[in-house]
């Protein structure tokens, strides 16, 4: 087992290509032919008919964990699936073991849609840290990397967030209110005000890579779910960003958040946005 960060890091020097061609494979193999060909019976809702899953995310989740189990020997996997089979398995996030956090299919209800606004998310953390991730756009052929400390890429080139264009209304991706509780709900108010253009989130990894690249300025997202945020949290902090929660603390994997929270191009974008939600 590995048991420490440097070692994690000599690792990823290795092994980083492999986890992308992974994650491609996973894709070409499990979920694009099942893009706009999905039959019925591959659809299944879990908890509500915003809430649900394909064969596409099962069988690309079980490849996945595979795969990433024996490029890492001793390191387990988180997948939203198998969480939703197995809620314990999710604890496996707050230990010492190096664990893969998998969501297969990142926007299910895009991908049921034949809309290509999808995409698989991968995170490497180890303690409560995340350490690397992989967010790809299949039907876009995207593929956004981040390694702590090394920088954020999409496509091999490097992302810089900026800051928000100080004449134009601050962009924000919100939670869909069937995902927010009636003081959610109150919060996120503060965001329809003057000089804020706020309007309903799609997958959740793509929204962090419009915030890498600069073409959204921020998000107000109002659950917790690791594989949902691990791997676009780490994009946006290493292309300049920044993520707050309500209490002016960047947000945990490990969970017990204070919600809504915010990713955004830079830290002044947080601190603004946290203060709008607190102003309900």
């Amino acid at each position: 087992m590995i048991e420490d960060t440097e070692t994690i890091d000599e690792f990823l020097t290795r092994h980083a290509g492999d986890v992308e061609e992974a994650v491609r494979k996973a894709a070409s193999t499990e979920i694009m032919p099942r893009f706009r060909r999905l039959a019925t019976h591959e659809v299944d809702q879990k908890a509500g008919p915003h809430d649900l899953v394909t064969d596409a995310d099962r069988k690309a989740e079980l490849y996945l964990t595979e795969e990433l189990g024996a490029l890492l020997p001793g390191s387990v996997v988180v997948g939203e699936e198998a969480v939703h089979a197995n809620p314990a398995s999710y604890e496996a996030i707050q230990g010492d073991t190096p664990v893969w956090i998998v969501d297969p299919v990142d926007g299910t209800r895009q991908f049921v849609h034949g809309e290509p606004g999808f995409c698989t998310l991968v995170a490497l953390a180890q303690r409560g840290v995340v350490l690397a991730s992989w967010t790809y756009a299949p039907a876009r052929d995207q593929l956004a990397t981040a390694v702590r400390g090394r920088g954020a890429f999409l496509d091999g080139e490097r992302l810089h967030a900026g800051a928000p264009e100080a004449d134009r209304d601050l962009r924000i991706a919100t939670s869909h209110p069937d995902y927010t509780t009636e003081e959610q709900k109150r919060a996120l108010l503060g965001l329809w005000t003057e000089g804020v253009a706020p309007r309903a989130c799609g997958s959740a990894g793509l929204e962090y890579l419009a915030i890498a690249r600069g073409e959204s300025d921020a998000t107000a997202f109002s659950w917790e779910a690791a594989w949902d945020h691990a791997a676009g949290l780490l994009l946006v902090e290493e292309a300049g960003g920044a993520h707050l929660t309500l209490t002016g603390e960047p947000f945990r994997i490990t969970g017990h958040n204070t919600l809504p929270f915010t990713a955004a191009r830079d830290a002044a974008t947080a601190r603004r946005v946290v203060g709008l939600l607190r102003a309900q």
